[in-house]
């Protein structure tokens, strides 16, 4: 009898422990997505030319402004990144979650966005679902040049990199020959695209880095190790940050905001850094 007794001692004391531990977590998860780290990536290439190196480059993907999220809470990672003191600022796409109402709100906030070298951006898959066409309008106005299916050089007294981007909406095809048409094996190329998967279409040596955000880190994950639903046709590939696919490095963001529900477990937002060097 004291056996069974102590048996049972031991599985209620478990059963409180397991629930505390439940409890915890699930508190844990609503707290995650204001835990936003920022993420340090060194390049470095042959290719990067000497007017570059050490020059900073901010990405930002997935926003989501909706019902969960508020612009004060855009307006906050703006502050953050303007006091990183970027050189270029490329964003990752998905501004809002499926609804227009947000987008002009988000706009206004990410308008105050500063960079010397420029403020780049892409759409992505739910900024189609809100309204594409005035996407890339706010986009404009905000002082945002939209990379859709499209390329700039940028320069520093004569020497420069190129940065493309290509299209992640619906119905849209996503086309990064203008990203590579007019550039040299010896040039410095980047690449953005809202979903990671384009790199598997990607077979060129003219790609020197390739951006994307879209899959959140996973957004709920098994403490970061596997995530129950990746919005990717190739599994957990690129739930983890860095991936080299087709001979191409592609850098994953977690991104900055939630999709469906406001809720993280092992996949902090981050606003990515990358350090260009020789």
């Amino acid at each position: 009898m004291k056996l069974h007794h102590k048996k049972a001692s031991s599985l209620k004391s478990f059963a409180k422990i397991f629930i505390v531990f439940t409890l915890a977590c699930f508190l844990y998860s609503f707290v995650e997505p204001y835990l936003i780290e920022e993420k340090v990536t060194i390049i470095q290439d042959s290719d990067v030319p000497d007017n570059f190196v050490g020059k900073k480059i901010i990405f930002a993907s997935d926003f989501h402004l909706d019902k969960f999220s508020s612009p004060e809470r855009v307006a906050d990672i703006v502050s953050r990144i303007n006091t990183i003191e970027p050189d270029i600022i490329i964003l990752g796409g998905d501004y809002v979650t499926d609804y227009e109402e947000y987008l002009k709100p988000c706009f206004m906030e990410l308008a105050r966005l500063e960079a010397p070298l420029g403020v780049y951006g892409v759409t992505g898959n739910h900024d189609s679902v809100a309204d594409y066409r005035l996407t890339v309008k706010y986009m404009k106005e905000a002082g945002i040049i939209p990379l859709e299916n499209e390329a700039q050089w940028i320069e520093i007294d004569g020497q420069k990199i190129k940065l493309g981007g290509v299209k992640t909406s619906y119905g849209e095809i996503s086309d990064a020959e203008t990203t590579t048409d007019d550039t040299e094996a010896s040039d410095f190329v980047v690449l953005v695209s809202h979903n990671p998967d384009f790199a598997e279409e990607l077979h060129t040596d003219r790609i020197d880095l390739m951006l994307a955000g879209h899959t959140h880190g996973g957004q709920v994950t098994f403490f970061g190790l596997w995530a129950p639903y990746i919005p990717s046709d190739y599994g957990q590939k690129y739930l983890k940050s860095f991936q080299v696919t087709n001979g191409i490095p592609v850098l994953v963001s977690n991104g900055v905001g939630t999709s469906a529900l406001p809720i993280r477990f092992f996949a902090r937002p981050q606003i990515n850094i990358i350090v260009l060097e020789k």
